[in-house]
């Protein structure tokens, strides 16, 4: 674990402060367990939404890379938090340089899109608000070609400041005919959050196709710093594309030539959708962090014939259709994706191809059969939202008297392995009341977690069709959302008070380990999530250090727990093999506790160690390229027979090893 400051360690340790608090001995039965936690619990979620993607995990630094937006003497590219570090594109970011009537945008020989760019000599482009650090390489390159019979010049430079030590100049000489694929590499002058690349043409004309600028350090298109910290996480499965998104993605854009890809409109949310990361990026990504995918198929614009081709592109022989595409595009080797998700949130009058329940049945039936056509292993889930009844939009939905999930339940049982659910707390965007007390702050995610849990417990149990059978849960997406946007798009901070919630919920989750087999954090980067990354750096939330801790160190297999210790929220687990025990204590008070423990059917066998996460104070939280306010320490060789410390406002997991 990354080392902590001497105050932090202090805070997490006790020292300095009052007193602990005793509470109720902690009477702990090994025999007592519970259905084993599946490690499909600790999933992650991202989405073509915000930066979570592109500024997150994707490397290319420029926006509009392949100009769906023109390029116009109007620059004023931003159109939503234009006063944070990370605004909204909502037109070109590309500004021209020299004569405006010099660039046009053509529609004819066009690069990709809609149109391309045409400059004339002595005009240019520049794409500013660019974040480099000084000494850092970074690789780009361009298409482009002459207009003109003879050769045209270029001079592509990256600009970090004032000075003319501060500008890399590099010139590039461009043919005539066909485009042609021109690489650059440059290193920063100095550290800035304001440079630029321009790109000017000196001689004849040129027009110019895609463009791109990564850090040299980049790992297959992603970003280095973002893949280690997801490396952390180590969450086994990961749930892609959407989200809202799906509902509107073709995902044959996002095969084939990055370059050749179209960009298109973020069909769900804003800015500019450039296909550079899909399928096989996604499934690239997978296998560089060592975790599962999971993909969600497209029900709302979307039909049965595409969500089957998508199944037969990653997982059916180059022998078919989809597969030669796969293998043309160098993945001759089917990618075997099992778990994949039928729709996302149909339920929904805001979800492009929003649909009447009895209407979307038949199409989640439809649909369903068509991808196990393909696959018959697939794992599916189905679109599920208890509670949910769109009185104004469905009453025929209303007229039978069932929510969305029972109505699921009752058409498409047998075509679906698992039921999403997803749910938010806290201040969400429309809503700007003051966030709860701390004490019930913290409790928001588990309760959420409870009611969907004992809903679904008793709609079940009553349906006659399921027979007995039960069918989990897949909490899809599951989070706070709240407070002003910090980093882009849904960028919110997460804070101590925060994180320690997210330790309750996952305790909830292991409470309902035999009916919740799946849930998903979302979103991973960013947007709502577990990372945040600045334009040179990436940072663990406080969200994402407890998901990280107890994905690393907590046991396999619950023991029941009836005691009420208060606002402490407490679990408990063995490791798989029995040998170790693990208890994690929620403290989300301002008072040290400590807490005897006293087991039964299992002996301690040595010293215990212990993880901590907490901070000065519920508001602290980290920041991308500053030192931590708030980390995990880790503490060893304590002394098993001593109660359990847990200090103020933190989360604490102790482990022992047992006979």
């Amino acid at each position: 674990m990354r080392f902590a400051s001497p105050l932090l360690t202090m805070i997490l340790l006790g020292t300095g402060m009052p007193a602990a608090t005793p509470v109720p001995q902690l009477q702990l039965d090994a025999s007592a367990t519970t259905a084993p936690i599946n490690p499909y619990l600790y999933g992650q979620f991202i989405e073509h939404l915000g930066r979570c993607i592109y500024g997150g995990i994707w490397a290319e630094m420029l926006e509009d890379r392949k100009f769906y937006y023109p390029v116009t003497a109007d620059y004023a590219p931003y159109k939503d938090l234009k006063d944070t570090p990370y605004p909204v594109v909502g037109a070109s970011p590309w500004q021209i340089v020299g004569d405006a009537a010099g660039v046009t945008m053509e529609q004819t020989d066009v690069f990709v899109g809609g149109h391309t760019p045409a400059l004339r000599a002595g005009t240019g482009l520049r794409q500013r608000d660019l974040g480099v650090a000084a000494g850092k390489s970074y690789t780009g390159y361009l298409w482009a070609k002459s207009t003109g019979v003879k050769d045209a010049v270029l001079e592509v430079s990256l600009v970090t400041g004032p000075a003319a030590s501060d500008r890399n100049v590099i010139q590039i000489q461009v043919a005539s005919g066909d485009y042609t694929k021109h690489a650059f590499t440059f290193t920063a002058a100095q550290s800035s959050d304001k440079a630029s690349l321009e790109i000017a043409v000196r001689e004849a004309g040129v027009r110019l196709g895609t463009v791109s600028l990564m850090p040299a350090d980049n790992v297959k298109g992603m970003r280095r710093d973002t893949l280690a910290l997801l490396k952390q996480l180590n969450s086994p499965i990961y749930r892609w594309p959407g989200g809202n998104f799906v509902s509107g993605y073709e995902w044959r854009d996002g095969i084939g030539d990055r370059d050749r890809r179209p960009p298109r409109g973020n069909p769900a949310w804003t800015g500019v959708e450039h296909n550079d990361f899909g399928t096989d990026e996604f499934l690239a990504f997978c296998r560089e962090i060592g975790t599962e995918p999971m993909i969600a198929a497209n029900t709302g614009l979307g039909d049965a014939y595409s969500a089957a081709q998508w199944v037969e592109y990653c997982n059916s022989s180059d022998s078919t259709i989809a597969g030669g595409w796969r293998a043309k595009n160098g993945h001759v080797q089917p990618y075997a994706v099992k778990h994949w998700c039928v729709g996302n949130e149909m339920f929904g009058p805001w979800q492009l191809g929003f649909m009447q329940l009895q209407h979307y049945t038949l199409k989640h039936n439809r649909v369903a059969t068509a991808m196990r056509a393909v696959d018959s292993s697939l794992v599916l889930s189905g679109v599920g939202a208890i509670d949910r009844f769109n009185k104004e939009n469905d009453p025929e939905q209303t007229k039978r008297g069932v929510d969305w999930s029972q109505g699921m339940l009752l058409d498409c049982a047998d075509n679906m392995d698992l039921i999403s659910e997803h749910f938010y707390e806290g201040r969400l965007p429309w809503d700007k009341s003051v966030r709860p007390e701390l004490i019930p702050h913290v409790a928001l995610l588990k309760h959420s977690i409870k009611h969907i849990a004992d809903r679904h417990r008793a709609l079940q149990a009553s349906l006659p069709n399921l027979k007995g059978r039960i069918v989990p849960i897949a909490m899809d997406e599951w989070n706070y959302w709240h407070r002003e946007y910090v980093y882009g798009e849904l960028g919110c901070i997460y804070d101590l008070a925060d994180g320690l919630g997210v330790a309750a919920g996952l305790h909830e989750f292991f409470r309902q380990s035999d009916l919740i087999q799946m849930a998903h954090y979302a979103q991973t980067v960013n947007v709502i999530g577990a990372i945040k990354t600045s334009k040179t750096a990436a940072e663990m939330e406080t969200t994402g250090l407890v998901l990280a801790l107890y994905r690393a160190h907590f046991g396999q297999i619950p023991l029941r727990l009836t005691q009420d210790f208060g606002a402490l929220d407490v679990a408990a687990a063995l490791s798989a093999d029995g040998r170790t025990l693990t208890v994690a204590i929620v403290n989300p008070t301002t008072a040290a506790v400590t807490l005897p423990l006293a087991l039964a059917h299992r002996k301690i066998t040595g010293p215990a160690t212990r993880w901590a996460i907490g901070g000065r104070d519920e508001f602290a939280h980290n920041t991308p390229g500053q030192p931590r306010s708030v980390d995990t320490v880790r503490t060893a060789g304590l002394d098993a027979s001593q109660p359990l410390a847990a200090p103020a406002l933190s989360c604490v997991l102790y482990s022992f090893p047992v006979e």
